[in-house]
């Protein structure tokens, strides 16, 4: 079993399960706009330092969908890092090194960043389960399944911050 967050799956051997849509953002830390200033529009991300996915193998096609919009509206912009995974660019827009771009659940997940430009989104990303055809009668891909798909609607189902019933973008407690 596997999660495919790209093009659909082609291969006539395994079964697919569309999980749904997600969405990119802009995304600062909160130390980051109080030092820097929060842009409040594409151009002023030219004097805002970027954090984007590196040189290489991307995960997606569109991760870089920032850098590049820039580009094509002739803005000029600033990398002040590169980084090869998405969870490392997390890092690092929550560590204040600067703003970058990144999947709508990790603002949702109350993780100590914000949401800049809101009206600005990225490409969808849409996302699959995928199993091989010779798993489909399996009792445990089908709990699984079903759990994901429970998860997936409760989760789309709270605003934005709102986790474990807090409105407040903080992390709710956590579970002994």
């Amino acid at each position: 079993m596997l999660f495919r967050s790209f093009n659909e799956p082609k291969q006539p051997d395994l079964i697919q399960r569309h999980l749904g849509s997600l969405s990119a953002g802009i995304f600062a830390s909160p130390e980051y706009l109080k030092e820097r200033g929060t842009p409040k529009s594409l151009e002023d991300l030219k004097s805002h330092d970027l954090v984007i996915f590196g040189e290489g193998i991307s995960p997606v096609a569109t991760v870089n969908w920032l850098p590049e919009l820039l580009q094509k509206k002739g803005l000029g912009h600033h990398v002040a890092l590169r980084v090869n995974n998405i969870y490392g660019i997390y890092r690092a827009v929550q560590a204040g090194i600067g703003i970058g771009s990144l999947p709508e659940y990790f603002v949702r997940e109350g993780r100590g960043i914000v949401q800049v430009l809101p009206d600005v989104q990225g490409p969808p990303l849409e996302c699959y389960f995928v199993y091989p055809e010779e798993l489909r009668q399996s009792a445990r891909v089908s709990v699984f399944r079903d759990f994901l798909l429970r998860e997936i609607s409760k989760a789309r189902a709270q605003p934005a911050g709102a986790k474990d019933g807090r409105s407040d973008g903080q992390p709710g407690p956590v579970a002994p």
